[in-house]
């Protein structure tokens, strides 16, 4: 399905009263994204398969953009949104139940876990809120903006910041876990697999770090900026860099085992990888969306739109979600690289999807969350 998002906002306001209701006795209360990849180790791959016909159920808006993916928990979206506000939205019908003032824009997807969500801000703060009630539970400053999501092991809440650290604070009141200082900015999500942190950043060099104490294990240099998060599969990791290419990173051996590049377009990745079932999926800044197979490094695809991808993927049910910045979502046949489906917003999307209760939920720059299901 393709259609401008204007249009459609135009036609659905008569059509709201029919469906509404409908759709809330619909929604499944078990669907669960809780984390901005949606699992520790950063897969990007959903539990929950969307449905097989998609249609716009809803949509929330905002005052300015959404660049952040959406967290979705007990039947309650959470989005932030660059307006500063964390907003809470009924799973069902779109309503809001509440919101979150903060001082600064929120490009940090929020993290949802035991009945809090966290996330970062513009100013440096790291937010943990009540998940039901919106109200604070504890803020942690750090030096600089938090564009990193957090990611959760054990009783430690993992993130990384520009100032330059990753960070690990105790959930039960933001106290100071450990910190280890890089030379640049961590703008990814740190990965967690088998009580290791992976963190890369604009350093050059991917790091393994002990989760209780933050020990160093291992640091491999990797020669490039990275701005997405690393992909664990096993001992391996998988993250494009703004050197325009995607590296497989084996973490035991410490080596780099294969680099992916475009042949004919030079362009970065911002974009993290999704991986399943031996092929890697990723979104280029060349316009392209590349599956490379995860063993050779081989392309076996790539997917050409109108705009660049900096949002990325989410692999489910054979097809890939992912969002470009010329406005089009799609789902990619991951075994032909085609678009089997896509749906065109009108505005530029950042934002990574989330996949829930058979839904598919995403954000885009002129402050719109739409929310596709079966009608």
């Amino acid at each position: 399905m393709k259609q401008p998002g204007k249009q459609w906002i135009l036609r659905l306001a008569p059509l709201a009263a029919l469906w509404l209701s409908f759709a809330a006795s619909q929604a499944s209360a078990s669907g669960e994204w809780t984390t901005f990849r949606g699992n520790a180790r950063l897969s990007g791959v959903a539990t929950d398969l969307p449905a097989e016909a998609l249609e716009p159920l809803w949509l929330f808006e905002v005052e300015e953009g959404i660049e952040s993916a959406v967290a979705v928990h007990a039947g309650t979206v959470f989005v932030g949104a660059l307006d500063g506000n964390l907003y809470a939205v009924d799973f069902a019908t779109g309503k809001q139940k509440w919101k979150y003032s903060t001082e600064a824009e929120i490009k940090s997807s929020p993290s949802v876990r035991d009945g809090v969500v966290y996330f970062g801000d513009g100013d440096g703060v790291f937010h943990a809120v009540d998940a039901a009630t919106g109200e604070r539970r504890w803020i942690f400053e750090a030096e600089a903006e938090i564009v990193s999501s957090a990611n959760f092991a054990d009783d430690r809440v993992i993130f990384g910041s520009h100032d330059q650290f990753v960070y690990a604070l105790k959930p039960e009141d933001g106290s100071l876990a450990w910190k280890v200082e890089t030379d640049g900015y961590v703008y990814g999500t740190p990965a967690i697999l088998d009580g290791k942190v992976v963190s890369a950043g604009c350093d050059g060099l991917l790091r393994v770090l002990d989760v209780r104490d933050g020990k160093q294990l291992a640091q491999i240099e990797v020669g490039a900026y990275v701005g997405a998060s690393p992909t664990l599969d096993g001992n391996r990791a998988y993250f494009g860099t703004f050197e325009n290419q995607v590296l497989a990173v084996d973490l035991e051996q410490q080596k780099i085992l294969w680099s992916y590049q475009n042949p004919d377009r030079q362009f970065p990745y911002l974009s993290s990888a999704a991986i399943h079932d031996g092929l890697v999926v990723v979104g280029g800044r060349d316009k392209l969306v590349h599956g490379i197979d995860a063993e050779s490094g081989k392309s076996r695809w790539t997917f050409s739109a109108r705009g660049k991808f900096d949002s990325s993927p989410v692999i489910a049910g054979g097809r890939a979600w992912i969002g470009a910045t010329s406005g089009e979502l799609f789902a990619i046949d991951l075994e032909s690289g085609k678009a089997a489906w896509q749906f065109d917003t009108g505005s530029s999307i950042l934002a990574t999807p989330a996949l829930a209760g058979g839904r598919v939920l995403v954000g885009t720059l002129d402050g719109r969350l739409y929310c596709f299901g079966a009608r």
